[in-house]
């Protein structure tokens, strides 16, 4: 799968903003869809999940980070992925990615980064 990732933007903190993946290749429905963002130096760092109905329950997982305040959705009619983003802060600044998983979220898939998109938290 690629993917193409959209939606970010400069928000103040407390704002609200809602990323979109579209994907293209075989098989969307049968991946885990997760979400990472990769600020300078360091390494891409998981946000959240979302499994596959088509080979799962389509459960969701979020890191400790995000949880309530970060909700991932997808339409696989669509091929898309989606990334609410609720009461940003600052430290979620960040490019953020879409990637393949396996179907339960257990475990990302390696493959090229697409070309993401850059949130910007900021007063």
């Amino acid at each position: 799968l690629q993917f193409v990732e959209s939606g970010g933007g400069l928000v103040q903190p407390g704002g609200s903003l809602n990323l979109s993946c579209t994907a293209s290749g075989p098989g969307f429905k049968v991946y885990g869809i997760g979400w990472f963002r990769q600020v300078p130096g360091k390494e891409h760092e998981g946000v959240a999940c979302i499994g596959s109905r088509d080979d799962g329950d389509g459960g969701t997982a979020y890191a400790a980070s995000v949880k309530g305040r970060f909700s991932v959705s997808r339409d696989d009619n669509l091929r898309m992925t989606f990334l609410q983003m609720n009461s940003l802060q600052p430290e979620d600044t960040g490019v953020y990615f879409c990637a393949a998983n396996t179907p339960d979220c257990k475990e990302y898939i390696p493959d090229a980064w697409g070309p993401g998109t850059l949130v910007a938290v900021s007063s």
